[in-house]
């Protein structure tokens, strides 16, 4: 009895649950005019469930729905007339549209792909015959209540069967593969495949879009394919729309962006000009061999001849052209009748400059204390001004002329949009790690790098929310003592919804969770973990814009700041082309900081920025792993951590020049002499001569308002020095060298020496001085400041070498002459003998005996110039192989952090600087043809904006732009479609105000922006300009994925209260750039991009304008015009050079030619040099060719010079005498 009644409550039991849980396989009605559900039942978030119903379609009567049916539906609902007989009720439609209203956000700008997509929905939910091709598959009891009341039974559906035809289904997702999200900067169906695009197919998108797991689908949908089909169903196979057709005549195929179908094909990759080439050698090359080698043949032959052709052996050392009977020099002896007018007026300015700086020389040693004083009180009233110097460190001052391109169109862009973020960097790897095998979700097992172990990821958590938690002490402008800390400087793109930092990092996707991050789903059945952290990871690198990553894990991919993390900003050292995150050697944390266009307001930041590097150096050393960091102060920081030690080494160099010069200057006969023709305080003298023509020439340009630069203290002191050294020699050695007459007293033979000497000086320093001055015409700031400080320094230093000089050189003369010690001119030695001759010394004996003979040969001058003229032609052919750009990394100290971060970027980052195509204020954007110029979608021209960066991106090793760009105008779009009932764009009225209403807001009071009959309809003039503002306040959500807040909140200038569209930018990516070619090629192709859609757009409206702007185009726009820049400057540096030489040498017009040839020569030389030693063209090294020209003329022009006033009966023998007493002192000077 017992066990019978034990029997029946189990037959009970399970005759209730199967009340519940029906399977419904043999009560549905499978055949035409039936269905498997009608109306809606039990409420799954905003969706229903459908409501089981085996009967037949039922005729749909009510009038919104009819609306809606033929809006979605347009094949059910048929011929307008007739009551259409569905599967479906009013109810139902309101949902079908509502479910399709984010897929429709983004695949509305194709018609086709949404209409395709729709009509898979409209089959499955209104079709009058869905039981064909439906089944359903798990139900349960639902109590429904209906709108007057009335609780009655019903089924509601959790499990379908849905038969598809592969047919349809690849169909649907051809038409639907290639549109665009504009605001993603990826492919719209990534967003509902729960895949990445690249990786998404027909089956795994329907089986994203039937699973109850992706948080909007408010049944499970199991689907079948032609040839899984189980009978008695059939596989729907409704007619598909190719993305190439328009729907009807009132629609237009999709654009290209979303079709490639009916793309144009590409334009040909232009082809690289083709360099000019000679029997398969560079051209300029082979020209330059063959002139070579013509020039020594000739050259030879004639040498050769010449030598054949002397009567007298013993004149085989010189040629019978030497003699030169027409000498136009006053030593020549040629009288005044003889002379031409060039000769006569040459002479007599020589004679002049002669007799005026005897005149002077004189004075300034009658009167040294009082020239002296004088030269004294100058050099203090003019290097005081150094109190009122300012030293510009911003790379953007020094690098950028403020007249340039780039240069006004970042001041464009910061004054309109902002100053690009401040930008903190921290690049991990972990080479102590190694890797893993794991098998994703997805299939397969996959070795996943050691930078994603547990640990690693752990630290990384950890650095990251300590970098977040750093606190840096602050005053404020009055005084006041705060805190600053990250979350107070950060760019936050959703505030004030959400107040947290915009960060790019892999622990965004886990919500920066440790909790998240170690989560894990345990499969009981098949008793292991499946589930873990690799697999978000591996779904979020590949779908980072996904609210939830549709695994067990049930996890957002969304960072904490509410926008995606885009794995080519968080990963880095992967395989680029082929997307292969797992195998990333890097791991990329970027803190974007909010930037300000006044400096004042970047002070907080900096404040953070200085604590956070302190913090970083210190964790770095204490960490296992490898980590490269930088902040936005990091490289001017160390540019003056640089120029202190720059300081240093200047002040040792003129140390060290002190004691050579000491050393050098000093000619003594026997040792008891040795601290009486000792020089230092001579060479001390010089030395702070050279030193004070530095000062007095920063104080001028200080009192000028003109500011320092480091090149100028790095280079000018040393330039100076050169040149001031070698004056001090020619000078000194000059007076040393010369003997006084039996009754010429000291004054007369320092004037009379002086007379002699300062001509030469007055023609190195001049010429120097003028060829700085000119330079300084260059717009490049750098070498701009650099010729103007040079030139003015130069020009002191002259000055007061002819006064405060000779009178140094006056008293030294006199304390020698009275034995006294040098320095301890108070002390005589009275026993130390007397100087009983002129000693000129041991390098002017050895180049008077040894050397200039030796040179002046014949056949020694031959090889000579043979070998200079071979050296010079293969510098000749390196020219144009030189590189142009500047290694930053060369500008910072070599124990540099940031050394070590510019290597890390090189080799980890896997995506450019953003880069933006700004339209000018001014252009239309209302008016039909002005927006289908800039836009992408359906309607637009196949020569847009957007379809112009969309195509350059598909050559994007050519164009070097990665991605296709955010387009506003196109997501605004899709934004303002007045589609669903709760559509993106939607207004209530309050107190007479009309105020916006987010998707979120679940109002009554809320509707549509504009009526649904407007639908897929682009807003009219009015419309665009009063619902733009509500597109840029609204922050994307679930509802309205579409929200322009957090991407185009500052894409965007709205003028005059709102009634006008001004400047606007559209922005995506550069390629990886890693060396200084990419970047000015980079350069150079987006300006050329800018400018074809200047032209296009100028077709509509001629005013309109376009220009790219990328953060680091102002740097590298500069390297565009380098080559003409520097051609220029060498040029106008060797035509002052020449014109000057040839004035002071007596309009000496071969003495000038020969000058500039051979500094040419040195030019060209270096050049060549620059090639071998691999050392780039840029602003530095422009400024060290222009310092060449002023050194190579301080030496050539002296010993010109000399040769020029030599008297001689012949030119070697006048060479010979020249090189031997200027060139001693010219090479002596040179050894320093």
């Amino acid at each position: 009895m017992d066990l019978e009644l034990m029997n029946i409550k189990g037959l009970t039991v399970t005759l209730f649950i199967l009340s519940c849980l029906t399977y419904n396989h043999g009560s549905a009605v499978h055949k035409e005019g039936y269905c498997i559900s009608y109306g809606a039942c039990a409420k799954v978030g905003l969706a229903h469930q459908p409501c089981e119903y085996n009967g037949p379609a039922l005729p749909l009567k009510n009038s919104t729905g009819l609306e809606m049916l033929a809006s979605l539906c347009p094949i059910i609902r048929g011929n307008l007339s007739n009551t259409p007989l569905t599967c479906c009720d009013t109810d139902q439609l309101y949902d079908l549209i509502n479910n399709l209203k984010v897929p429709r956000q983004f695949f509305s700008r194709c018609p086709s792909c949404f209409y395709n997509l729709a009509q898979l929905y409209c089959m499955q939910t209104c079709s009058p015959s869905n039981s064909k091709f439906m089944d359903s598959t798990l139900s349960k009891d639902y109590k429904k209540k209906l709108y007057n009341g009335t609780v009655v039974d019903e089924k509601t559906i959790e499990v379908v069967t849905y038969a598809v035809a592969d047919d349809f289904s690849y169909g649907m997702y051809n038409s639907c593969r290639n549109v665009q999200n504009p605001g993603g900067n990826d492919k719209a169906i990534s967003m509902v495949c729960g895949h990445p695009a690249s990786e998404c197919t027909p089956a795994l998108w329907l089986e994203y879009m039937g699973s109850k797991s992706n948080g909007y689908a408010p049944f499970q949908i199991n689907w079948q394919n032609t040839s899984s089909v189980e009978k008695p169903l059939v596989a729907m196979d409704f007619p598909i729309v190719p993305c190439q057709t328009a729907l009807n005549n009132e629609s237009k195929p999709c654009g290209c962006q979303d079709c490639t179908a009916v793309c144009p094909p590409l334009p040909p990759i232009p082809k690289p000009s083709q360099s000019f080439t000679l029997i398969g050698f560079p051209g300029e090359m082979v020209i330059i061999a063959i002139v070579f080698i013509l020039f020594a043949i000739t050259f030879a032959a004639t040498i050769i001849c010449t030598a054949c052709a002397q009567e007298s052996p013993n004149q085989l050392g010189y040629a019978s052209i030497d003699h030169a009977e027409n000498s136009s020099y006053p030593n020549s002896h040629i009288e005044d009748e003889k002379l031409s007018v060039l000769e006569y007026w040459g002479s007599a300015v020589n004679s002049f400059l002669v007799a005026g700086f005897t005149r002077w020389g004189r004075f300034c040693s009658r009167h040294p204390v009082f020239v002296l004083s004088v030269s004294v009180i100058v050099i203090v009233i003019l290097s005081c001004g150094i109190l009122l110097a300012s030293v510009t460190v911003d790379p953007v001052d020094l690098w950028s002329a403020p007249s340039s391109q780039a240069r006004h169109e970042r001041e464009y862009f910061n004054s309109h949009f902002g100053p690009f973020y401040r930008t903190e960097q921290v690049i991990i790897r972990a080479p102590e790690y190694n890797s893993s095998i794991w098998t994703k979700y997805t299939g397969g097992a996959t070795n996943f790098s050691g930078v994603f172990d547990i640990e690693v990821l752990k630290m990384v958590l950890d650095l990251q929310l300590k970098i977040e938690a750093i606190e840096a002490p602050f005053k404020t402008e009055n005084g006041t003592e705060t805190t600053i800390k990250l979350k107070d400087i950060c760019t936050k793109p959703l505030d004030p919804l959400n107040k947290h930092c915009l960060i790019q990092s892999v622990a965004e996707y886990f919500q920066d969770s440790l909790g998240n991050l170690e989560k894990e789903y345990y499969d009981e059945d098949a008793m292991q973990t499946t589930y873990k952290y690799y697999d978000h990871i591996t779904y979020c690198s590949r779908t980072p814009t996904a609210p939830n990553d549709t695994l067990p894990l049930g996890l957002s991919c969304l960072a904490r700041w509410g926008g995606p993390v885009f794995s080519f900003t968080a990963f880095g050292g992967y395989n680029i082309s082929a997307s292969d995150y797992e195998s990333s050697t890097a791991l990329i944390l970027t803190f974007l900081v909010d930037n300000h266009v006044e400096e004042s307001a970047n002070g907080p930041a900096e404040a953070w920025e200085a604590a956070y590097i302190d913090f970083m150096k210190k964790y770095v050393k204490e960490s296992n792993l490898t980590i490269s960091f930088s902040s936005e102060r990091s490289i001017e920081d160390e540019l003056n951590r640089e120029s202190e030690s720059d300081v240093r080494t200047i002040l040792i160099s003129y140390l060290l020049m002190f004691f050579y010069v000491a050393i050098a200057l000093g000619q003594t006969t026997t040792f008891k002499r040795v601290f009486i023709d000792s020089k230092a305080t001579l060479g001390l003298g010089g030395v702070l001569i050279v030193l004070c023509s530095v000062t007095s020439s920063i104080g001028i340009f200080s009192y000028a308002g003109v500011s320092l630069t480091l090149i100028i203290l790095e280079v000018v002191p040393f330039l100076v020095l050169a040149v001031g050294v070698d004056n001090i020699f020619i000078l000194v050695q000059a007076y040393q060298r010369d003997e006084r007459g039996v009754d010429e007293l000291r004054s007369e033979q320092i004037g009379r020496v002086f007379g002699q000497v300062a001509p030469s000086m007055l023609l190195t320093s001049l010429s120097e001085s003028v060829a700085f001055f000119l330079g300084a015409m260059t717009p490049m700031p750098a070498v701009k400041m650099f010729s103007l400080y040079a030139g003015m320094a130069v020009l002191i230093d002259f000055f007061l070498q002819i006064t405060a000089f000779v009178s140094l050189l006056t008293f030294d003369s006199m304390r020698q002459e009275r034995n006294a010690i040098d320095f301890f001119c108070c002390f005589r030695l009275s026993s130390s003998g007397k100087k009983l001759e002129v000693e000129k010394g041991m390098m002017y004996n050895c180049v008077k005996s040894v050397y200039a003979p030796l040179l002046m040969k014949r056949f020694i001058r031959m090889i000579v110039i043979l070998i200079f003229t071979c050296w010079l032609a293969v510098c000749g052919c390196c020219i144009s192989q030189i590189s142009i750009g500047l290694d930053q990394s060369l500008a910072m100290p070599r124990d540099s952090y940031v050394l070590d971060y510019f290597g890390a970027i090189k080799n980890y980052l896997s995506v450019g600087a953003p880069v933006y195509f700004v339209v000018e204020e001014g252009y239309d954007y209302t008016s039909e043809s002005g927006a289908n110029q800039i836009c992408g979608s359906i309607g637009c021209s196949q020569q847009s904006l957007d379809y112009q960066l969309f195509e350059a991106q598909l050559r994007s090793n050519y164009s070097y732009i990665a991605h296709p760009a955010s387009s506003w105008i196109d997501d605004y779009y899709d934004w303002v479609n007045p589609v669903g009932r709760t559509a993106c764009c939607r207004v209530q009225t309050i107190a007479n105000k009309t105020e916006f209403c987010p998707a979120t807001q679940h109002s009554g009071n809320c509707v549509t922006c504009r009526p649904l009959n407007e639908a897929n309809h682009r807003p009219s003039p009015t419309e665009f300009l009063k619902f733009l503002p509500y597109f840029l306040q609204d922050v994307p959500n679930d509802q309205c994925a579409k929200g322009g807040k957090a991407a185009y909140s500052h894409a965007v200038n709205l003028l005059d209260n709102n009634k006008r569209v001004g400047a606007t930018y559209f922005m995506t990516y550069h390629t990886v750039l890693r060396e200084s070619e990419d970047y000015i090629e980079a350069l150079k192709h987006a300006r050329k991009l800018a400018d074809n859609i200047t032209i296009t757009l100028q077709e509509i409206q001629p005013d309109a304008k376009v220009f790219p702007y990328s953060i680091f185009y102002v740097f590298y726009d500069q390297y565009l015009t380098v080559v003409s820049e520097t051609v220029f400057n060498l040029g106008m540096a060797l035509i002052a050079v020449f014109v000057v030489s040839f004035l002071l040498l007596g309009f000496d017009l071969g003495s000038a030619i020969v000058i500039v040839i051979t500094v040419s020569m040195i030019l060209v030389n270096l050049l060549g040099l620059m090639y071998f030693w691999n050392i780039s063209l840029n602003a530095v090294s422009l400024v060290n060719l222009i310092m060449a020209v002023g050194i190579g003329v301080e030496f050539c022009s002296h010993i010109v010079r000399s040769f020029a006033m030599c008297p001689g009966t012949n030119r070697v023998d006048r060479a010979q005498t020249a090189l031997s007493e200027m060139g001693s002192s010219v090479f002596r000077d040179n050894s320093h």
